[in-house]
């Protein structure tokens, strides 16, 4: 499979009478955009191309063109917060993320020096990353959808699955529901972890669909943390980092862990 060939592919795949496609050629990327909104969606088509050969499935290309497609339909929804207080969410992202579309700011607040916090309404399959022209649209301060955003995570049920590797215990929150990054803002969720951790409490947000939480008992649970957040970043549909961090006192502190030989740096 080449980069030319999953663009063709991409090409057929999303083909819409009201769509057009761009191809950055240099970045090799693609851009799918609206001809009645002018808004779309760039891919990153080397990304695309890395996923496909890790699992050399068809199915990891169908993932994008599904994603691609809801929120170009979203883009088009008529959207109200007013009314929809319960369907308001935190979302997490890198800091490399944009923090304006289509030259209108987005809402958010840093978070670390990784990621940081937008905001989103929930339109039911995807979600609508909320604006400052659409706060003053509603007359809404970023502090209220603040408030709602952080009530409603808290909200989520959570589903936690377990494994452990060399004396090693990670837990896994895969909900599915695009929120799983976002539990990483429940503190109480945390705090209740941390009461019965007994090695080293870690947190990792590889992409926005995983929660990894471990107890790091010796060296070697570093090494499989680290090789862990990596996976799930490299084949996470939208990647947030691939740091861990300390989770200490309530806070969030980001640790390098380098590789084999077994030593550890904060950031």
């Amino acid at each position: 499979m080449t980069i030319l060939k999953i663009k063709r592919l991409l090409e057929e795949k999303l083909s819409h009478p009201n769509w057009e496609f761009t191809y950055d050629r240099e970045k090799e990327a693609l851009r799918v955009e609206d001809k009645e909104t002018l808004k779309g969606i760039t891919i990153s088509l080397q990304g695309v191309l890395s996923k496909y050969e890790q699992t050399n499935d068809m199915k990891s290309l169908e993932e994008y063109v599904y994603y691609v497609r809801e929120a170009l339909t979203s883009m088009k929804m008529p959207v109200q917060l007013n009314g929809a207080e319960r369907h308001i969410y935190p979302v997490i992202r890198s800091t490399s993320f944009p923090t304006s579309s289509n030259d209108v700011p987005l809402v958010y607040d840093d978070h670390t020096a990784e990621t940081r916090i937008y905001y989103a309404i929930d339109l039911g399959k995807s979600y609508k990353l909320i604006d400052e022209r659409l706060l003053q649209k509603e007359s809404l301060s970023k502090n209220t959808i603040k408030e709602m955003a952080m009530f409603n995570v808290r909200s989520l049920p959570t589903t936690v699955k377990e494994d452990v590797v060399a004396g090693n215990t990670f837990y896994f929150v895969r909900s599915n529901d695009g929120y799983d990054a976002s539990r990483i803002l429940n503190v109480s969720f945390l705090d209740s972890y941390k009461e019965k951790i007994t090695g080293t409490m870690t947190v990792a947000v590889p992409h926005q669909d995983v929660l990894i939480v471990a107890d790091i008992q010796n060296e070697v649970g570093f090494d499989i943390l680290a090789e862990l957040t990596m996976s799930f970043f490299v084949n996470g549909k939208i990647p947030v980092t691939a740091l861990s961090f300390l989770y200490e006192e309530g806070k969030l502190e980001p640790i390098f862990i380098l590789g084999k030989d077994n030593k550890k740096n904060k950031k």
